[in-house]
């Protein structure tokens, strides 16, 4: 699939890494939609970068439908779809204030895992419209997983299990979506600069950082979209998910 020639849904954009992959994207020539929650900063940023905006809560329906029509009316179909929306939640499972508190562990759930997957069914309705190139692709969706996801740390119940969930969701959803040409992939970054990650304080994150064997720095977004415009540009990458953490393992 040619960058150009793309035409991509990224949620989550109006910062971190969903911006910087919206960004990478426009520079390179493809259409590009931003997906966000952040009415105000997303539009903002989408007429900084040259791509369009559509409000959105990823945990509805019907403003996931909404968005997405919105996005074939500008770019005329959609062919990839990114989804970076999410949040982390950090509590023990019993803490000194009792129990995790159930609320914040579904919508964690909801928004991480369940946003995830009500945006990719519903951009693979379209996708599945599109006309098949010559090795009869229609088009490519990439979640956001996490290191989480292997290596959970105290405190990370929530955000793990929400992000185990996309990693899980990623062969399943290929192998239903391959007779209609969509591959589904999925990157589960590492300790990336961020804004969620600079809101812990320099300090903790190059402590972070001393821990990646190599390079020993955290990760930075253009990172994560250039490869998400490697998944775009391989057909050959379907099912699986990639890790991008300088080899990181968490104790």
């Amino acid at each position: 699939m040619q960058i150009d020639r793309t035409a991509a849904i990224v949620t989550g954009a109006a910062s971190g890494l969903g911006a910087a992959t919206a960004a990478a994207l426009c520079a390179a020539g493809a259409r590009v939609t931003i997906l966000d929650r952040d009415a105000g900063r997303g539009a903002a940023f989408a007429h900084e970068i040259g791509a369009g905006f559509a409000a959105t809560d990823v945990t509805d329906p019907d403003s996931v439908a909404a968005a997405i029509a919105a996005a074939v009316a500008e770019m005329g179909r959609i062919t990839a779809c990114i989804s970076c929306a999410g949040i982390a939640t950090a509590a023990r499972t019993l803490g000194r204030d009792g129990p995790h508190d159930w609320a914040a562990f579904r919508r964690t759930l909801e928004i991480n895992l369940a946003g995830s997957f009500n945006v990719a069914r519903l951009a693979a309705a379209e996708m599945a419209r599109n006309d098949p190139d010559a090795d009869g692709a229609r088009g490519v969706v990439i979640h956001t997983a996490s290191i989480a996801a292997y290596d959970g740390q105290k405190g990370q119940a929530a955000y793990a299990a929400s992000k185990a969930g996309v990693t899980g969701l990623v062969l399943p959803m290929a192998r239903d979506l391959a007779g209609l040409g969509i591959r589904v992939m999925a990157i589960a970054p590492g300790v990336f600069r961020t804004p969620m990650l600079e809101g812990l304080g320099e300090e903790i994150m190059q402590g972070l950082a001393r821990d990646v064997p190599c390079p020993p720095r955290l990760g930075d977004p253009a990172e994560f979209a250039a490869l998400v415009r490697f998944i775009i540009e391989c057909g050959y990458l379907n099912g699986t998910t990639i890790r991008l953490d300088g080899g990181l393992r968490m104790p």
